[in-house]
């Protein structure tokens, strides 16, 4: 039909077929560097499973994935582990479709936006039937055009999906003690529990023996505890961030001749020199660890974020500047809660990426951030209230850079999920472009990748 004739299978002598590597095939190196930066990812706790045990660096290939890790593959860590492989028009089209499947799944979704999503996927799957071959498209693939429009129908995809029934599929197969009469061992383990937890509510400060904390006890507990001393600089700048951030002191700094609270007769005696020094602390729906522990941990719980606003200049000689939001990342040195008596005010001190040369918006949107560009030594502290959770994953493309990752805050009240519902976070702050839909000039065979070449059988039936 002369489609693709570049990819066309090729007769050797010796009986055997050479096929040329296709634009979608990854070659040794690349797969390596796929798997290998899958196998270094480290997530926070209760993001989702332990990455790197699902990688086989021996086979290079993903093992044992269950349905939410193909999920949190497929909308977050797959567009940033695909970075430093394949042609450049191929990568972008399945990080459209990664940005397309991240987006039907936020939590909030505006209906005025389904068409574009309508109009973006049909985009995404005609590039993808630019470079993949006619195998490829099943009708699962074919759905993804109905999707928007079954959203716009049904709602919101978070309220129909499956995960909450799996989980609690484990559960009931967890009761099952006989093989035989799985049925009722389940009936009989479950109004047993019944029985226990409804005994247990009339009983004062009395945990279940053998029933795990609840994810929300999880989230805001603490651990790590101990006292230390500290030096008095880093003691008084602790202080003068709590008094320069501090609302009720805001009041008292414009007018001195209001009348002072109690409050600030304790602010104004200033901490206690010994501080209580945490490894882990919950707060807000997020669970942060110290650099150090997350360096003997699975998970990575020390990245943040905070939003603040700063003065921005020009030049040096700027005569008009102007006050603008700007997001700072960093990482958790130490976790400290300042005893001021009455009251105690956690605060993180933290080492800060240098905006100016240590933080970057790359192709795609994805924001980088090289962490030995080290900022302002002598303003290291935030409240503990104030920080947003993100996590690092070391840039594909080699060198300093990592690439960062936002999560969402678990919220919880008394055990039921609160109304303040959290936007998914996206992998990246834009969608490709789709200018090559129309380019021809597109290269199907891989020059820099192996072939494959397949040996013909000759038995006779």
């Amino acid at each position: 039909m002369g489609i693709r004739e570049s990819l066309k299978p090729v007769s050797e002598e010796g009986k055997r077929t050479f096929l040329p590597a296709a634009c979608y095939r990854l070659s040794r190196f690349e797969k390596k560097l796929f798997c290998s930066t899958l196998a270094g990812v480290k997530v926070p706790t209760g993001y989702s499973s332990n990455i790197k045990s699902l990688v086989q660096m021996k086979d290079l290939k993903l093992i044992n994935l269950k349905s939410h890790d193909c999920h949190t593959l497929m909308q977050q860590l797959l567009p940033v582990a695909i970075r430093g492989v394949l042609p450049k028009e191929v990568r972008n089209t399945i990080i459209r479709l990664c940005y397309f499947f991240n987006s039907i799944c936020s939590k909030i979704i505006d209906p005025s936006k389904l068409q574009q999503l309508q109009d973006e996927v049909v985009v995404t799957l005609c590039l993808l039937e630019k470079y993949f071959p006619p195998a490829f498209f099943d009708v699962m693939v074919h759905l993804t055009v109905h999707l928007p429009r079954e959203i716009k129908f049904c709602g919101p995809v978070w309220l129909r999906w499956m995960y909450s029934m799996e989980r609690y599929m484990k559960i009931l197969k967890g009761y099952v003690r006989n093989r035989h009469r799985p049925e009722g061992c389940i009936i009989e383990c479950y109004i047993a529990e019944e029985a226990v937890e409804f005994c247990s509510e009339y009983l004062a400060n009395a945990r279940t023996i053998g029933v795990p904390k609840g994810i929300e006890e999880r989230i805001e507990s603490r651990s790590g505890f101990k006292v230390i001393p500290i030096d008095y600089k880093t003691l008084c700048e602790a202080h003068y961030y709590v008094l320069q951030n501090t609302t009720v002191v805001d009041p008292y700094m414009s007018h001195p001749e209001n009348t002072i609270s109690q409050q600030i007769r304790w602010l104004a005696h200033e901490p206690k020199r010994e501080v209580l020094s945490y490894s882990g602390y919950g707060i807000g729906g997020y669970y942060y660890n110290t650099r150090n522990h997350d360096s003997r941990s699975t998970t990575q719980n020390s990245g943040v974020m905070v939003e603040a606003e700063s003065l921005h200049m020009s030049t040096a000689k700027d005569k008009n500047p102007i006050y603008a939001n700007m997001l700072y990342y960093g990482v958790i040195e130490d976790i400290w809660e300042l005893n001021y008596t009455q009251f105690k005010i956690p605060v993180f001190r933290c080492k800060w990426v240098d905006n100016k040369g240590g933080v970057k918006v790359y192709e795609n949107g994805f924001t980088l951030v090289d962490l030995n560009k080290e900022g302002d030594p002598n303003d290291q502290f935030i409240f503990a209230s104030q920080a947003k959770q993100v996590f690092y994953v070391n840039d594909p493309n080699g060198g300093r850079w990592s690439v960062v990752l936002t999560t969402k805050p678990k919220l919880y009240d008394r055990g039921d999920v609160c109304d303040n519902i959290e936007e998914t976070p996206s992998f990246s702050r834009g969608l490709p472009e789709s200018d090559d839909i129309d380019n021809e000039d597109v290269a199907y065979v891989r020059e820099d990748c192996e072939g494959i070449y397949v040996e013909e059988d000759t038995t006779s039936c």
